[in-house]
């Protein structure tokens, strides 16, 4: 774990308006790829079907960590950043970064891309590693 500055916990909070893929409802699932790494939730019974996907750019999170870092400029429990929804991203509605208790999070409404319907409701945390504070 060289280099490394912290780490990501991707929660998916829950999803609505999905697209229907079997007869009556379906089996989604989630696959995260940061870069080459990938880490699925795959259904192993059957075959999955497509049920969308969604781009998440997580600078705006790195830039609010860096800010946390320096305690002049964050309180605790104070809004971070704000961005804006708009047809440029994924983003069903705008998404607020928090400094909460010591932890830099995000909460995201994501618009599922490629499908004909579907969101996905996401919460990003940061967890700093030891060595990095």
């Amino acid at each position: 774990m060289e280099n490394m500055l912290g780490l990501l916990k991707v929660r998916v909070v829950k999803a609505t308006n999905l697209a229907i893929r079997d007869l009556k409802s379906s089996d989604p699932y989630v696959v995260l790829t940061l870069g080459n790494q990938q880490v699925l939730d795959k259904d192993t019974l059957s075959k999955d079907d497509k049920m969308g996907d969604a781009e998440i750019d997580l600078q705006p999170l790195v830039t609010s960590v860096n800010m946390r870092n320096n305690p002049q400029s964050v309180n605790s429990d104070t809004e971070l950043r704000r961005l804006v929804a708009s047809k440029d991203n994924c983003l069903g509605k705008d998404s607020c970064i928090r400094h909460v208790s010591g932890q830099t999070i995000q909460d995201l409404c994501l618009r599922l891309q490629n499908v004909e319907s579907g969101e996905l409701e996401v919460e990003i945390r940061w967890i700093d590693l030891p060595q990095a504070t």
